[in-house]
């Protein structure tokens, strides 16, 4: 075999495993805000409840698994002001991240649901810190006027 056909064939043998290695890493990456993260009060710093997060037809949605509430306090609440469907709903299970789509290197153009005033408002994520933390800002209008959370990866 001459030189330059060896070379061809190596460099085609190393962009075939290279581009294999890529589609193995892609999904990992798409998918790293797919998880189970805990909520932080923005007041006491302490665990407020943990969100599964989870993709269904190229969007995340983000289900409350679990509160963390003190014992005199009820242990599964209801959402008495929320609107509508959601009206008296039990909060744990209820859906409060909704619609994100894929956007570059962060989720947007969803909605998020605050339990505790039953408002909604418009979102974006993005996974920080190599995959231990998630950047989530709620907004009303334009990013600016809004509030950001890091929630950080559940155990």
């Amino acid at each position: 075999m001459n030189a330059s056909r060896w070379f061809g064939l190596a460099s085609l043998s190393l962009l075939l495993a290279s581009s294999a290695l890529a589609e193995d890493k892609a999904p990992a990456a798409a998918n790293a805000a797919v998880g189970r993260w805990t909520t932080i009060d923005d007041e006491t710093k302490k665990p407020k409840s943990v969100i599964a997060i989870y993709e269904e037809n190229g969007k995340l949605f983000g289900k409350i698994e679990k509160l963390f509430r003190e014992p005199n306090e009820e242990q599964n609440p209801l959402c008495d002001k929320c609107q509508g469907s959601l009206k008296d709903q039990p909060i744990i299970g209820m859906t409060i991240l909704r619609d994100l789509k894929k956007d570059d290197d962060e989720w947007s153009g969803g909605n998020i649901l605050d339990p505790a005033n039953g408002k909604t408002y418009k979102c974006k994520l993005a996974v920080e810190d190599g995959g231990k933390k998630l950047k989530v800002r709620g907004y009303v209008g334009m990013s600016l006027l809004g509030r950001t959370q890091y929630w950080v990866r559940a155990e």
